[in-house]
């Protein structure tokens, strides 16, 4: 909206000045006249390249080929404005009765360059010389010259221009068509522009109440609509000549990606759920230095409806603040990490995406919004009634769970993503009452462990694909639950005998600490407890690699005290194709053990009687067996030394 005031005072302004002497001579030495003039009133020369001439049909008027109106002192030496051709239509009655009323201006391949100084002043500002401050110091011949002029009609063909802001690249605009009536020089300018800033037409259409007080900066009232396949613009408050405006904007998109791209946006594709179609409305004001202020703000982004206020310093990389409060809300567009991963169950390429992640988009602004609402649906996550907050600051996103209702419970803390030296994700969490089918399944795609869990988690991962990610998973936490079950394997049809609990192992209580690092998760004290079963269990769980090597110890409760039976369960293998089994072998070693130790002790009691010998459990046999030989050896010789 700013520029394109700030176009059409530009525009209106210097075919101003150039209609006020055009008509004063006949023939050529209109142009040579209208130039000392215009450079009186404006400070700007006016070159003719070309010649001057009456028409008189299809309109009264004037023609000129080649205009060129020169620059402001500071903005450069190319001129402000230039074009090919200018036509002028005048009402002939009015001329008579010593008024200028222009029926019809017509500029063919008008190019306005126009710029912004440090102070904000544009080089479309004219300000003449000493002589135009005081009109008496304009010489008596030439004051009847100046005639009051006002512009009927005006209609720019295939015009061209390029605005440098003083900070800020350049903004460029090539066919663009402008028609502008002004009937009454007192009253309303209405104005139909046509730009094509990627080639598609956006249409404008606006009215500026009391235009001439506009072009000599004061505040009016204007209402404008932008207009491009895909949606509408509209605006309807009061504005200045530098931009500033305050009213209220309503826009309706049927197809937001199409809409964008009508004004150099290309390539913006929003998932459903976050505004392919949306409605918005909210009184906005806007101040010179950038400022973008939404307030009483209603939006509704396919369906979803949102309300609150947003607060945006537009500059090279914007910075916003927003509140936003909504009901229930869904995304559907929106998929996790985990479902685009790849990773399809029994498939020989199951693992994580190695796609790169592109997290570019963190660095497009900084800034904070805060959003509540009742229940969200995305990327296959549930929320119910949270508050969440994300936080933008140089490519640093953080979000924090203020708390925020997730996997049946509640979760609180905050999670990171940095993408300020290469892509990193970490977060400090604590939850309690999550349901750990659903946590672990959209988190980790691992499903098979059913519960109501506390804890805590703490991570930190880096890498530039989601493989890579898992692999350098590095943390610690905690968790327990109370009553839940394994699915895939059934301890108790493995203890005893019976039906068991067809194919899962039903818990009374779990409890783990874990650490990881490289993307391995390592247990070594897991406890679950089930009637009169007792399971210890250690090993480790590859996050990155996507499998199992963890052992568990369930021992079933003895009679009257007695020592239980402990049957070792192995899971080994892939998340998709896990291996459960007993280990027999830890399992019957025990036994063996205990059948060794008493034939142990019987051949060192027999040994004991037969060598006559104390032997204690541990000494060496082999080496006792010596010692006693060596001895019985030692008493016969002496023996048959002495003679006995």
């Amino acid at each position: 909206m700013k520029l394109i005031l700030r176009i059409l005072g530009a525009v209106v302004a210097t075919l101003a000045v150039l209609l006020v002497v055009l008509f004063m001579l006949p023939g050529e030495k209109v142009a040579g006249l209208a130039a000392d003039q215009i450079e009186a009133q404006t400070g700007r020369k006016l070159t003719f390249h070309g010649k001057v001439r009456f028409t008189l049909w299809p309109v009264l008027g004037v023609k000129s080929d080649g205009v060129a109106l020169s620059n402001a002192d500071w903005a450069g030496p190319e001129p402000m404005l230039t074009a090919e051709r200018l036509s002028i239509g005048i009402s002939a009655g009015d001329l008579l009765r010593g008024k200028v009323r222009v029926t019809e201006v017509s500029a063919l391949l008008p190019h306005l360059n126009l710029s912004e100084n440090a102070e904000g002043q544009g080089n479309w500002v004219l300000g003449g010389t000493d002589a135009d401050a005081d009109p008496s110091a304009v010489a008596p011949e030439n004051q009847a010259a100046v005639l009051p002029i006002s512009i009927e009609k005006l209609t720019l063909t295939g015009a061209s221009l390029r605005y440098q802001p003083h900070q800020g690249a350049p903004v460029e605009m090539s066919m663009v068509d402008m028609m502008l009536r002004w009937p009454d020089p007192s009253g309303t300018v209405d104005v139909d522009l046509t730009v094509r800033p990627a080639g598609e037409p956006l249409l404008i259409q606006a009215e500026v109440g009391t235009f001439a007080a506009f072009l000599n900066g004061e505040v009016s009232s204007v209402g404008a609509s932008v207009a491009a396949e895909g949606g509408m613009l509209r605006f309807d408050g009061r504005a200045d000549l530098t931009g500033a405006a305050t009213g209220r904007v309503t826009a309706k998109t049927t197809d937001t990606s199409t809409f964008l791209t009508a004004f150099g946006q290309a390539g913006i594709s929003l998932p459903q759920g976050l505004g392919q179609a949306m409605v918005v409305g909210a009184d906005a004001t806007y101040t010179t230095d950038g400022r973008l202020a939404l307030r009483d703000m209603a939006l509704d982004l396919d369906g979803n409806k949102l309300e609150g206020g947003v607060d945006v310093v537009l500059a090279q990389v914007p910075e916003f603040t927003a509140q936003l409060n909504g009901g229930h809300l869904r995304a559907p567009g929106l998929t996790s990490a985990v479902a685009e991963s790849g990773a399809e169950p029994g498939t020989a390429n199951s693992g994580w995406s190695k796609d790169p992640i592109d997290a570019s988009a963190l660095a497009l602004a900084n800034g904070t919004v805060v959003l509540s609402f009742d229940s969200l649906t995305a990327a296959g996550y549930e929320f119910g009634a949270s508050k969440l907050s994300l936080t933008l600051d140089r490519a640093r996103a953080v979000l924090k769970l203020q708390p925020a209702a997730l996997f049946g419970g509640q979760v609180q803390g905050q999670v990171v993503a940095n993408n300020r030296n290469g892509f990193s994700a970490g977060g400090k969490l604590s939850f309690n009452g999550i349901r750990l089918e659903k946590a672990m399944g959209q988190v980790a795609g691992y499903d098979r462990l059913n519960g109501e869990a506390l804890g805590e988690l703490e991570y930190l991962a880096s890498g530039a694909s989601l493989d890579a990610l898992m692999r350098s998973l590095s943390g610690k936490g905690w968790l327990e639950v109370n009553k839940g079950f394994f699915t895939g394997f059934d301890l108790e049809k493995l203890m005893r005998s019976g039906q068991g609990n067809g194919g899962s192992t039903v818990f009374e209580r779990l409890s783990a600490s874990y650490a990881i690092e490289q993307g391995q998760l390592q247990n070594d004290d897991l406890l679950v407890t089930l009637k009169g079963i007792r399971a210890d269990g250690a090993g480790r769980i590859g996050l990155g690699t996507r499998d199992l090597d963890y052992r568990f110890a369930p021992t079933i409760s003895g009679l009257n005290g007695a020592a239980g039976l402990t049957i070792p369960v192995a899971i080994t293998g892939s998340w998709e194709d896990p291996k459960i089994r007993p280990d027999l072998k830890n399992a019957l070693q025990p036994e063996i053990d205990a059948v060794e130790q008493e034939a142990k002790d019987r051949v060192i009691e027999k040994l004991s009687e037969e060598l006559e010998v104390e032997i204690a459990p541990e000494q060496d046999l082999n080496q006792v067996i010596r010692d006693r030989i060596e001895q019985e050896a030692k008493d016969q010789l002496l023996r048959l030394l002495q003679g006995d």
